[in-house]
């Protein structure tokens, strides 16, 4: 029997009436029960399938007791349209007929108390015949009982797809004009791992779990292990596939080959991945050599975003996109030139940059090509990209679509195996199993399965297995896509352009922080310079800032904290401006007169020369000099006498730091604490003028009483 991924897959049902008779209270009763399916054997009903056997766990996962607790298969009839597919995977209801009678699960269960489900169906008699023809068939693992203080209804099902390639026991029937198809196999990380990685100084990840990625049973390393098996196991499938690699992945890999750091909230900790990155990146290597490769935006990054990040401005997208070498230098193999696979539908602006950077070719989506479903490629009217486009019905059977509003079901498409179990059946559907030729059976299939891909080497081999069934089976045939990408597109047509959509594009307030950090990252560059004798370019100093706003603009963020996605970008910029500090005095400074200097020591480890200004805060009693630019060199650190007044004698504080000309910040503020026994020179005229104002006011007060004086004798007299 072949099993589904070892880990379970965990889906929550809201209570619906399973029963005529069953009450609007009952259906609201609420998700009692979790179906967990451990196994489905087999994947495709062909003419040696004599049972169907679905294994797996029920949990009452609500706060009452449900009793009773029922199980039985249901079968709907064979899907004819795109849109029948489309109700499954939403979790519609649809028309169906029992497969099973409902089975015990358990006499009572418990709130969180669990019991096994194991169901064997014969594929005999009346139940044969439901399968008689070939095609694609709901299935329903449906789980009724009744809850305390409520009446029997549906407290959990999974609903999937079915292929049936022929009937239980009948021959299978003579297949022509099969459609040929290409499968991409996506390798990117879950989210950008790195925290920071300074122009000469180690990566330091933010975790260590790409360790764990790339090794054992983790997801990244089961993606290489399980389709290195099946390429060996099958020439046609391997001339099928491509893979979709991710140049800042194969970069973070390849830096903790030689040894990498791990941020905590104490400092930093040696890594322990170093050989688990060697042996994924070698295992890698020998995957790809000599087969078709294409490249993603680097971090994956929402292309979109990037244009808001720095508007006008189409630098950050070319940056994205030219990630070819990194991926040729990593595995020595030359991806294919000019082909992007970015996420979405690039809008027009996008796709101007895109052809600035070099761009051709772009596999995307096909939900928003005008006229849709050309399976040859799209030309675009004025433009000279091609747009290639992937199969949206595959692509959404296993990513997942939104529910339909109150359905009775809610199926388990962004579950790990189910969602290949769908992808399989969309498959088969769009290859036209149990159709004649016409509109839902296009001449090209571009299979494009979710982006991060979450199963195990298990289930990855079991869907690459099935998808080599199909090929032997000829419901499809292999096409590579330098083969598929050689045609000439079949029509000219337009982007659907709506402008970004904000339930999937990068959140407002990250490409706001972005935006401020990249301008930043610009002050910094522009007060530069390069050291003759290091030779160190300013923008190679600045580049780790630009990479980790690549990272921060990545569509593995979508629905995590937004804090997250910024963090690499303010790390590096932290990093770069705090090698440039001004050093905390150890005593405090006597101000020898009123105007003496401010001795302030700076050092600057960076490999370039920097330009800044001085910094006076919180400096009640001392009065800086002109503001002016002073130049700091590369590696190294000296005093500095910065021109002050002081106008108080006493004792006193002040926050001396540094910013660029721009006002870019440079490391922290240090505090230095002063005494001044001395006024300075507009202190000394200040206070000599008050002085010269009493004595004429003490002046004229004596005048006026002489005066008076010598008036009262006059009257006297």
């Amino acid at each position: 029997m072949k099993r589904f991924a070892a880990t379970f897959l965990s889906v929550l049902f809201l209570a619906v009436p399973a029963l005529a008779g069953a009450s609007v209270a009952q259906a609201q009763e609420g998700a009692r029960l979790r179906i967990d399916l451990a196994g489905l054997s087999p994947r495709v009903i062909t003419t040696s399938a004599t049972t169907l056997t679905v294994t797996g766990t029920v949990t009452n996962t609500g706060d009452r007791r449900v009793a009773k607790p029922q199980v039985r298969l249901q079968v709907g009839d064979r899907a004819t349209t795109e849109r029948g597919i489309g109700d499954v995977l939403s979790g519609a209801v649809v028309k169906d007929t029992p497969l099973t009678e409902f089975t015990s699960v358990a006499d009572v269960l418990e709130p969180g108390q669990s019991a096994p489900l194991n169901i064997t169906v014969p594929l005999t008699g009346t139940r044969a015949d439901r399968f008689a023809r070939p095609g694609v068939y709901p299935l329903l693992v449906n789980v009724n009982g009744t809850p305390e203080f409520g009446g029997p209804a549906r407290l959990g099902a999974v609903s999937m797809l079915m292929p049936v390639l022929a009937g239980p026991g009948k021959q299978a029937a003579a297949r022509g004009g099969a459609p040929s198809m290409t499968l991409l196999w996506p390798l990117t990380g879950n989210i950008p791992h790195v925290y920071a990685a300074p122009y000469g100084s180690p990566m330091v990840l933010a975790d260590d779990r790409l360790a764990t990625e790339i090794s054992g049973d983790g997801r990244l390393n089961a993606l290489v292990t399980s389709a290195a098996t099946a390429v060996r196991n099958s020439s046609n499938l391997a001339k099928s596939m491509c893979f979709a690699l991710d140049p800042d992945l194969l970069a973070t890999v390849d830096a903790m080959t030689r040894g990498y750091l791990v941020h905590t909230d104490t400092g930093n900790v040696d890594g322990k991945g170093a050989e688990a990155a060697k042996a994924w990146l070698s295992e890698l290597r020998t995957l790809v050599g000599g087969r078709c490769v294409v490249a993603l935006p680097f971090a994956d990054a929402d292309l979109d975003a990037l244009t808001r990040i720095r508007p006008g401005d189409t630098s950050l997208v070319s940056r994205a996109v030219t990630g070819a070498s990194t991926i040729q230098q990593l595995t020595d193999v030359t991806p294919q030139t000019g082909v992007l696979w970015p996420d979405g539908t690039p809008s027009a602006s996008v796709l101007t940059a895109l052809t600035e950077a070099g761009v051709r070719t772009v596999l995307t989506d096909a939900g928003k090509l005008a006229p849709a479903g050309a399976g040859g490629g799209v030309t675009v009217q004025g433009s000279t990209a091609r747009l290639q486009p992937t199969d949206s019905l595959i692509s959404a059977a296993m990513t997942g679509v939104p529910t339909v509003p109150g359905s009775v079901t809610v199926p388990a498409t962004t579950e790990r195996a189910v969602a290949s179990q769908n992808g399989l059946g969309a498959l088969a559907f769009r290859a036209g199993l149990g159709l004649t030729a016409g509109p839902q059976r296009p001449d090209h299939l571009l299979v494009a399965p979710p982006r991060r891909w979450d199963a195990s080497a298990e289930e990855f081999g079991t869907y690459l297995q099935q998808v080599g069934e199909f090929l032997t089976a000829g419901l499809v045939t292999a096409t590579g896509l330098p083969a598929l990408l050689a045609a000439s597109p079949e029509v000219s047509g337009s982007v659907g352009d709506g402008g970004p959509d904000p339930a999937t594009g990068v959140d407002a307030g990250v490409v706001s922080t972005l935006a401020g950090l990249d301008v930043q990252a610009t002050g910094l560059a522009s007060a530069m310079q390069l050291d003759p004798t290091k030779r160190v370019k300013p923008d190679d100093v600045v580049e780790p800032v630009r990479l980790a706003e690549l990272r921060g603009a990545s569509t593995a963020w979508r629905g995590l904290p937004a804090d997250a996605a910024t963090t690499n970008a303010q790390a590096e910029l932290a990093a770069i401006s705090g090698r440039v500090t001004v050093s905390q005095p150890k005593q405090t400074i006597a101000l020898a007169s009123g105007n003496s200097p401010l001795p302030v020591y700076v050092s600057n480890d960076l490999p370039v020369g920097i330009n800044a200004r001085f910094a006076l805060d919180n400096n009640t009693g001392l009065r800086p000099g002109d503001a002016k630019d002073w130049f700091f060199p590369a590696s190294g650190g000296k005093n500095y006498f910065l021109p002050v007044e002081a106008l108080r004698a006493g004792r006193f504080s002040v926050d001396v730091s540094l910013r660029t000309p721009t006002g870019t910040p440079l490391g922290s503020s240090a505090r230095f604490e002063l005494t001044s026994t001395e006024y300075g020179a507009i202190t000394i005229i200040a206070t000599v003028a008050a002085g010269v104002a009493l004595l004429l006011l003490a002046s004229r007060r004596i005048y006026r009483r002489v005066k008076d004086a010598r008036a009262g004798r006059d009257v006297v007299d």
